[in-house]
């Protein structure tokens, strides 16, 4: 699903400026070690080509940003098999968030692909993702304040209403809080249960592949690792998840597999347990991440 419009009560998003691109790519320095990339540590993409045969969604050598001629993602790859949790974390600014809108159609792609079930879906339009099992929760203006929790996972279920009651049943299996207050209006909802919403709606359609873009952001500590609960057991019900983290220690302790983003390009890439016990890993990203 696509962010609330204005027609609806939402604030609509801000049109980036210049200022919002990514600095260019800067030499790395001795005395800066936070803003180095190993060399070494780059992951090579005989990985990721390797990785990536038979992978639900895959993306390939993608460049992508909101003003032309400034680029945001510089070459990222990325795949995704059908049951995995993968999990995304990088400094701020890194393209995290970018790569995301990217696989949902929202940042023009300048090159590169997007592969789902084998077709290109390289820059389709979000409807048209979502028909094909591509679900998205932004990180903002996730839900239709003015509109019931009910009708929030309605409009969800726009593309398939003869559906609804089925997966009105399979979203409260996980979010049970959303049978007992259907009736309440979202713009009344704490930050917490606002996600709560803005999730059941995207799993509205059925997705294959759900697309979480800091899902635990201003949230309590006691609400994030809710969160994150709440995303592996949408993961052991089947759903192939894709979660950009903040807070990338929780993140990388629930996921399969994670991938180090920094500069727009892939700096690490392997099993959740491994990064998060990796020493450059820690070093260069955990350190500061671990505590944003």
């Amino acid at each position: 699903m696509t962010a609330p419009t204005p027609d609806n009560g939402a604030e609509p998003d801000r049109v980036p400026t210049p200022e919002d691109a990514a600095e260019p790519d800067r030499a790395p320095t001795p005395d800066n070690p936070e803003e180095q990339v190993s060399q070494a540590a780059v992951v090579d993409r005989s990985d990721h080509l390797a990785g990536a045969e038979k992978a639900l969604l895959r993306a390939d050598e993608l460049y992508a940003g909101y003003i032309p001629g400034v680029n945001i993602l510089n070459g990222a790859d990325l795949y995704v098999k059908k049951g995995e949790l993968i999990g995304i974390i990088g400094p701020n600014g890194a393209g995290k968030s970018t790569l995301l809108k990217t696989l949902f159609g929202l940042v023009p792609v300048r090159s590169g692909s997007v592969i789902l079930n084998g077709e290109d879906i390289t820059s389709l339009k979000a409807h048209s993702l979502v028909a094909r099992g591509v679900g998205y929760v932004p990180q903002t203006n996730n839900v239709f304040p003015s509109l019931t929790i009910e009708e929030n996972l309605e409009m969800g279920a726009y593309q398939v209403p003869g559906k609804f009651k089925e997966r009105f049943e399979f979203v409260c299996e996980i979010f049970p809080a959303l049978r007992e207050r259907r009736k309440q209006r979202a713009g009344s909802l704490s930050g917490g249960e606002r996600q709560m919403v803005a999730m059941g709606r995207a799993l509205m359609t059925e997705p294959s592949v759900l697309l979480l873009d800091e899902p635990s952001a201003g949230l309590s500590p006691k609400l994030q690792d809710l969160v994150f609960i709440q995303a592996q057991q949408i993961n052991k019900a089947g759903v192939t998840v894709i979660m950009v983290e903040q807070n990338a220690r929780r993140c990388l302790q629930i996921c399969h597999r994670g991938y180090v983003l920094d500069q727009g390009r892939n700096a690490y890439m392997a099993s959740g347990s491994d990064l998060i016990n990796d020493p450059k890993v820690i070093q260069l990203y955990l350190g500061t991440l671990a505590r944003a």
